[in-house]
Order: structure tokens, then sequence, then C-alpha cells
């Protein structure tokens, strides 16, 4: 009998380690990559985004683009604002828009990935997507190599893409559900 009991403890035991195993796979391989420790490699020329804003004198949300806490994306001004809760900083920055735009109007997060190819085939990093449209998918991300070219316009393409600073800002603040706001 006591062979048996400790037969049983050990395949529980066994089963247990299995399912916490199982799960952490499942935990890290949602999660964000790690950066990596080493000194990073100069990027390709940012030539596309525009001019860094003034931290001092921060590009004001645009008006009409609601209320509360979400992500603004002006089109025309190829800028993203983070906005959060009254107490924290508004945090803006340039992006480099797809070659397919979203329509004005209010969206939520859909999904998000830590890292995946693009739709351009480039490593991008920091997913957060949040519309559709002609069947392309439209989310905010950044590339892996830190470059920000503009797309090539003879493809469809849905990556709206930031510098990658930028990218790990998006990622901590628009999860899941997060309301994106579309103006011109």
């Amino acid at each position: 009998m006591a062979r048996s009991s400790s037969g049983i403890v050990a395949g529980l035991t066994a089963a247990a380690i299995a399912a916490v195993g199982f799960l952490g796979y499942q935990a890290s391989a949602s999660a964000p990559p790690r950066v990596p420790q080493t000194a990073p490699q100069d990027p390709a020329p940012a030539a596309s985004l525009p001019a860094k804003q003034d931290p001092s004198k921060p590009a004001a949300v645009p008006e009409g683009s609601g209320t509360g806490v979400r992500v603004v994306y002006s089109v025309s001004q190829k800028r993203v604002w983070l906005v959060g809760d009254p107490a924290q900083p508004v945090r803006s920055f340039p992006v480099v828009p797809s070659t397919v735009h979203p329509a004005v109007g209010t969206y939520a997060v859909g999904s998000r990935s830590g890292a995946v190819t693009g739709s351009d085939g480039v490593p991008i990093e920091h997913v957060v997507r949040f519309a559709t449209v002609e069947g392309v998918v439209l989310g905010f991300s950044a590339r892996v190599d830190g470059a920000t070219p503009d797309p090539d316009p003879s493809k469809k393409t849905g990556g709206i893409r930031m510098a990658r600073a930028d990218g790990d800002a998006m990622w901590a603040f628009a999860t899941i559900s997060s309301k994106v706001v579309v103006v011109p």
C-alpha cells in the first residue's frame, strides 16, 4: 500500500510540475520581449519621423478627440497622444502612418502581440491592433531594428510605426479594450 501511495504522490507531483511548466510557457509566449542588455546599435536614419517635439512644449491633444483615458491618433499630423488620468502628463510622439488609414472615429484595442512579423515582412514588437480596413488589420508597432522608413506605397500595410521607446510606452498604456480615437 505504501508503494502505491507514493506512486500516486509522485504522479501528482509530476503532473503539477508539468502544469506549472505549461502555464509558464504560455505566460512567456504572450509577454513582451526583453530588452537586450547590450548597447543598442545605431538604427537606420529616422528620416520619416517629423522632428522631435520640444518636451517643454508638448503638442496639444487635438480638439474633438473626446475625454477620458484614450489613445489619440491624428493621421494628418502623423502623431499619437497617450492621454491618461488627469494626474498623468500626456505623452505625445510622431509616427509613420501605414498605407491604409482608419476612418475618423472611436475604436477599441482588440488584440496585442509582443513580437511578430509585420505585413511588410520585418520583425516588429509591441503590436497594438485596433481596426480592420479593406481586410487590412491596423495597429501601432515598432520595428525591432529601430528603423522608421515610409511604407512601400504599392503595398497595403496596416502598421503605424513608431520609435521603440514610444512602442514600449504604447504597449504599457494600450491594453485590450483601451479606447483609440482617430482624428483627421
